[in-house]
């Protein structure tokens, strides 16, 4: 392959989906109306930092939490928040676990490694109102950032309460990246790309990790995700018939394959 060769397409998840344009008002709609049917077990907008992205969700089930899984939105670190994706806590709340969505600064104001400590923070601050076990996921650019957390370069307080961490469709080398024209905004350099690829780090011993992944989705996510099993010998699963954007639709069922994976036998 050409080194130079732009591989912008290859990374076009939208242009491959049919009604694309149709999601995220979708997505967002059905969040407010999440947010609403919840009442006072919806707590938003809490601060982790000075930011003004710097803040979380946070929804509380029903009786005494059993853990906290944590979502973390994807969006090619440049779009959405964590307001866009509430709904997609329904079936860990339905499990009786309490869900965190964490909102990051996003590129160009933030370069990748200032959102990965901003993630960690979060992390944190939402361990501090939950007690229990922390599982940790995320979407496209959030399994990316989910990925992170489990790197040995990363320390977190809240280290022995990991339970496991599971990233969807996730960014686990971002040196390709820096050939699309996303990287206009996201500026990574080959230091920056290199350090920040899970798939180039080692794994902090003890973490579990499973990766899943929509069989229909573009062949460099299969290979993003493939590559990050393999670099960390952990198991990966392509959900048969999911593409980019409905891969994470399992996450609403509290008895689909993924939530399944998520917290089973924690």
């Amino acid at each position: 392959m050409d080194a130079t060769e732009d591989l912008s397409l290859a990374y076009a998840n939208a242009d491959f989906i049919p009604s694309a344009a149709d999601y995220p008002p979708r997505w967002r709609a059905e969040a407010a109306a999440f947010r609403d049917a919840l009442g006072g077990r919806a707590r938003c907008g809490l601060a982790y930092g000075p930011g003004a992205r710097q803040v979380f969700d946070l929804f509380l089930p029903e009786g005494r939490a059993k853990g906290l899984l944590v979502f973390i939105h994807g969006g090619y670190w440049l779009a959405f928040a964590p307001g866009d994706w509430s709904a997609f806590a329904a079936g860990a709340l339905a499990r009786g676990w309490a869900v965190a969505l964490p909102g990051y600064t996003l590129a160009p104001e933030a370069r990748i490694r200032a959102m990965t400590d901003e993630i960690e923070a979060a992390i944190g601050a939402a361990a501090m109102e939950v007690d229990g076990p922390v599982v940790v996921t995320g979407h496209s650019a959030g399994g990316h950032l989910s990925a992170r957390m489990a790197c040995a370069d990363r320390s977190p307080e809240w280290a022995d309460r990991l339970a496991r961490v599971v990233p969807i469709s996730p960014l686990a080398d971002l040196r390709p990246l820096m050939r699309t024209g996303m990287n206009a905004k996201l500026a990574l350099d080959p230091d920056e790309a290199a350090a920040e690829s899970p798939a180039l780090r080692d794994r902090r011993p003890g973490v579990e990790v499973r990766v899943w992944v929509g069989a229909q989705e573009r062949p460099a996510f299969l290979w993003q995700a493939r590559l990050l099993s393999e670099a960390w010998d952990c198991p990966w699963h392509a959900e048969p018939g999911r593409h980019h954007f409905d891969v994470i639709d399992g996450l609403r069922d509290p008895e689909s394959p993924l939530m399944r994976c998520l917290l089973d036998g924690i």
